[in-house]
């Protein structure tokens, strides 16, 4: 198949996933039966005829459940050196060389909200931790990446939802904090009255899938963010960093700044803010970086790394098929 016709299946797809959130509001029934008409539509003729690759390779499409379940596994011949595709994901992977700084940069389409995922190394409260090479494996991911290092936290100041889970809380007063939505939407609380920003997100109806405290906010409604002079995580050095963006509907980017290498010696979070911004991200947010900073992809790594010199940590964030 031509990735023209690929190309064009996948916009049908994210149209589908757009009638889906029109069709099935957010408050207007219960969560379970929600997703009940989710995969009673997905699973329909019409998906197969939005869809006619699928239906003729027999292939089932269903949106995934907001729990700590794993992905589905990936299609073997879907993955390449530059990316990965199958009828309900397209991944493509680059890498540039700009001022110095290696970026490592994957753009990620999907067709439903339920493909980007999260999930812990034990018990999301517990402080277990684990390397995101055998988090992703054991969870089917086509690609992932660290979070926050949540257990990392032993003041446990923090906001944390996990798949619709309540973790902690806390909004800290010193930090930012990302909330992802049912509709795989992003929103970033930041700033003052940090309080009212989540009552206004909550009033909308909207629900919180994820929620991650570090920062800071990089870009926040199209809009460039001001990095605090004082900031955890040393902003002002440069450093090896990782962010996680949305450019559009269903339309993500996570971005590696290479650091620490004799090619690379990473970047500020003005930097990596700017590089965000000029990629086109409505929202992006800063993750931990230095050697928490990880990005897995089809059993190794997309970036200069070794299984050897892999940080072990809590939580990541992945990107899942809908294909069973």
């Amino acid at each position: 198949m031509s990735k023209k016709i690929r190309a064009s299946l996948l916009v049908a797809a994210i149209l589908m996933g757009l009638m889906l959130s029109l069709v099935i509001p957010s408050g207007v029934m219960l969560e379970n039966e929600r997703y009940r008409l989710e995969d009673e539509l997905w699973s329909s003729s019409i998906f197969n005829w939005l869809l006619p690759s699928a239906k003729a390779e027999n292939i089932v499409v269903r949106a995934l459940p907001i729990d700590f379940s794993p992905g589905r596994p990936p299609r073997p011949e879907g993955f390449t050196e530059s990316g990965y595709q199958d009828p309900s994901i397209q991944i493509d992977l680059v890498v540039e060389e700009e001022n110095g700084i290696r970026w490592w940069v994957a753009y990620i389409k999907l067709a439903h909200a339920s493909q980007l995922r999260t999930a812990t190394a034990g018990s999301p409260r517990s402080s277990r931790v684990a390397l995101i090479s055998s988090m992703a494996e054991k969870n089917n991911a086509i690609i992932a990446c660290n979070a926050n290092y949540m257990a990392n936290d032993p003041a446990k100041t923090s906001f944390e939802y996990r798949m619709g889970e309540k973790i902690r809380n806390k909004l800290n007063p010193s930090k930012d904090t990302l909330l992802t939505d049912e509709h795989g939407d992003f929103f970033i609380i930041s700033g003052n009255n940090k309080e009212e920003q989540l009552n206004s997100f909550l009033e909308q109806g909207r629900t919180i899938v994820n929620a991650f405290t570090f920062g800071p906010a990089l870009v926040k409604n199209d809009e460039l963010q001001p990095i605090p002079e004082r900031y955890s995580y040393n902003p002002h050095r440069k450093e090896p960093r990782l962010a996680l963006g949305q450019i559009g509907q269903l339309e993500y980017v996570i971005v590696h700044a290479e650091g620490r290498s004799d090619d690379s010696k990473g970047a500020t979070v003005a930097e990596l803010a700017d590089y965000m911004f000029n990629m086109g991200c409505s929202q992006a947010f800063n993750f931990d970086g230095g050697n928490s900073a990880t990005i897995t992809y089809n059993g190794g790594y997309f970036q200069n790394r070794t299984k050897s010199n892999e940080r072990a940590q809590s939580d990541m964030i992945y990107f899942s098929t809908l294909i069973e």
